[in-house]
């Protein structure tokens, strides 16, 4: 974590995730994603607010880099866990997995960035999931539209890699004006 409180991983994914979808763009977004300055720790609230104020402009590449960045920030953290705790949480019952998962996304968001929270509660097969301190989130005049994909890629995507299929809906966004993002997390096959 840098002095800014933001993880290599929020960088590192967007990166990754740019590199994937708008190749003909990644010069551009090396600009404030310098490699070097990733590896090194060094990329402060700045450069990535710059880098989601640009991408906001691309149209229907937000959403689509946004979301195969929080896929690869979900994979990674689900690697970061020892195969012990892997294993235990892909055997373990279904209410103790989506128990174990909700503190694996509480990991995974304070890795992207220190302020950022999230809580999750559940009942039965639905869980409501409480964000906060979203930098996908921060803008300077409301959306018309929620800017959460980021975080709801992520959660499909540590879902699956514990062995359930999640429906993941944003019901409230900050950037739309809302005191906070809100998402309806719901388990397909129980």
């Amino acid at each position: 974590m840098n002095e800014a409180g933001v993880g290599r991983m929020l960088p590192a994914s967007l990166h990754q995730g740019i590199a994937d979808l708008l190749p003909n763009r990644l010069e551009f977004y090396e600009e404030w994603l310098n490699p070097k300055a990733m590896r090194d720790g060094r990329i402060g609230l700045a450069p990535l607010a710059a880098v989601l104020s640009f991408l906001r402009r691309e149209g229907d590449a937000y959403q689509l880099v946004s979301a195969r960045a929080g896929e690869y920030a979900a994979e990674w953290t689900f690697a970061d866990l020892s195969s012990l705790r892997r294993s235990f949480i892909k055997a373990a019952p279904l209410w103790l997995r989506l128990r174990l998962l909700t503190g694996v996304m509480q990991n995974m968001a304070g890795r992207t960035y220190r302020d950022c929270r999230t809580s999750v509660k559940w009942k039965k097969h639905t869980g409501t999931l409480r964000l906060s301190g979203s930098l996908f989130c921060v803008v300077r005049e409301p959306v018309d539209h929620a800017l959460c994909e980021f975080y709801g890629s992520a959660v499909r995507r540590l879902g699956e890699l514990a062995g359930l299929e999640l429906d993941v809906t944003s019901d409230r966004c900050r950037a739309t004006g809302a005191e906070r993002c809100t998402m309806t997390l719901t388990v397909r096959q129980p």
